[in-house]
């Protein structure tokens, strides 16, 4: 019984974990979309926002502030990275669209390091991420109904192997709160680095300050916070192949609540990526063991 409340526990963490997730990039593609601020500043604001969030969670908490300059510079810069691809990214990519390339590349970079690492896939599963890839391969194929821009997919995949390693990274975290406020702070000293480096000039206005805040300051925050807290208790593939269920519902809101286009071949792929990602994880000998 104890197990069972365990596991059941586990999951709504999880469910509540990709819904943030999710929403995370309908606020990025509502803020960019109508120009109400640049990329820069979405990223900016949003781990500001997510610092300062973390930040009074932790005082109110520990009584202190958790910052530590020895490490965690890695996964902070990973956070930095991952943010500011993804950000750029969706100046001219749909939330849906590019969610679905974020969290594929990401499964595609966890499977491979838990390959390296030794961890038993079995074949069910290898199927499962085969048929989950062909999915996304047949979406990013160019073609006359959707041709996607080769240079705002590069980011979005460079978004995807940073924020690959961030989860990685996160495996080996005993304290999430104190790990994620750490980061996210330290994050924000990349990001004034690649403001003093590469931005000339910066715009937004209260509504696309607001979407950031609601990005930084709740949804990214506590979504990775929770994230943090998931990762040690699960396997590092099951971690991959959890966020394959982001895209669809990135696809979904984005639709209703941003006007995307939906189209057959969209729609295709997303079905294809989910029945992959039901054969990996809806592994009767394995669920409990994975979840």
């Amino acid at each position: 019984m104890k197990e069972k409340s365990y596991n059941i526990k586990l999951f709504l963490l999880i469910v509540i974990t990709l819904f943030f997730f999710s929403t995370s990039s309908l606020l990025a593609r509502a803020a960019l979309i109508n120009n109400h601020i640049d990329a820069f500043s979405f990223t900016f604001f949003r781990l500001f926002f997510g610092a300062l969030t973390l930040l009074l969670i932790f005082f109110i908490k520990e009584k202190k502030y958790p910052i530590n300059i020895k490490i965690n510079w890695l996964s902070a810069f990973c956070l930095f990275l991952y943010a500011i691809t993804f950000s750029y990214a969706y100046i001219n990519l749909d939330a849906g669209i590019g969610t679905l390339i974020l969290f594929a590349i990401v499964q595609l970079v966890i499977m491979k390091i838990a390959f390296l690492r030794g961890e038993k896939i079995s074949k069910r599963k290898s199927f499962g991420i085969f048929l989950a890839f062909m999915g996304l391969f047949y979406l990013l194929f160019p073609s006359e109904e959707l041709n996607l821009p080769f240079y705002y997919v590069l980011l979005m995949i460079i978004s995807g192997f940073a924020w690959a390693f961030y989860t990685i990274l996160g495996k080996k975290s005993i304290n999430a709160l104190y790990n994620t406020t750490d980061n996210f702070v330290k994050a924000l000293l990349f990001t004034t680095i690649f403001y003093l480096l590469f931005i000339d000039s910066i715009y937004f206005n209260s509504y696309g300050v607001l979407l950031a805040f609601i990005s930084g300051g709740i949804t990214s925050s506590l979504g990775y916070l929770l994230w943090y807290h998931i990762l040690p208790q699960i396997d590092i593939s099951t971690s991959g192949i959890i966020q394959l269920i982001v895209p669809p519902l990135a696809i979904v809101l984005g639709i209703f609540l941003l006007d995307e286009t939906f189209t057959f071949k969209l729609f295709f792929s997303t079905d294809i990526i989910l029945i992959g990602i039901a054969i990996a994880i809806l592994n009767s000998k394995n669920v409990k063991r994975s979840l």
